[in-house]
């Protein structure tokens, strides 16, 4: 498993795997904000948001390859506002049916972990559809639920489901307390 970031480049030289990978995931039930029938201008439209978020330079786009084929893929949205300069939010996880299980989920998070400390991002969270089995995955990672939000997101099918607050701390950034005066 070898996992790499994306430039604007690489998505856009990657676009028709990218594709496929999110064609595949909503097909499979995965609840990532679309529903089925999933038409090819919302997923061209969509990839095409994330590919100028990261030539912005506020997302980083994670890759995850086995034998030279694109398996899986992971987002960071970096928080752009002067008093969020410490956290971002994981975006997106994404694995191909027939690559599941096999560690390429493990790999995208260590990879956006890794990538989240280089920027010292020391907060990650993220939302995942709640009961799901991405909530095992996330608490083996050691994030820690905070709660859910009833009927906030519906499945492929379109039945509404709650989601899963989740965050990890990466470190702890020195505070600055206000000077009384």
């Amino acid at each position: 498993m070898q996992v790499r970031m994306l430039d604007a480049a690489g998505a856009r030289a990657h676009a028709p795997q990218l594709r496929a990978l999110l064609q595949d995931a909503v097909a499979h039930g995965a609840s990532v904000g679309f529903v089925m029938p999933l038409a090819q201008a919302v997923v061209d439209a969509y990839w095409g948001d994330v590919t100028e978020a990261v030539a912005g330079g506020s997302r980083i786009l994670l890759a995850a390859w086995r034998d030279h084929v694109l398996v899986g893929t992971v987002q960071l949205d970096l928080c752009m506002k002067p008093n969020g300069g410490n956290r971002a939010e994981v975006q997106k996880l994404l694995v191909h049916s027939g690559a599941r299980r096999g560690g390429a989920a493990t790999a995208l998070m260590a990879a956006a972990e890794m990538q989240a400390l280089a920027l010292r991002r020391g907060l990650l969270f993220l939302d995942t559809e709640a009961g799901s089995d991405a909530e095992a995955l996330y608490a083996r990672l050691g994030y820690t639920r905070v709660g859910e939000l009833p009927e906030y997101c519906a499945t492929p099918n379109g039945a509404w489901r709650a989601t899963a607050i989740w965050y990890k701390t990466l470190f702890v950034r020195e505070r600055k307390e206000a000077r009384q005066v």
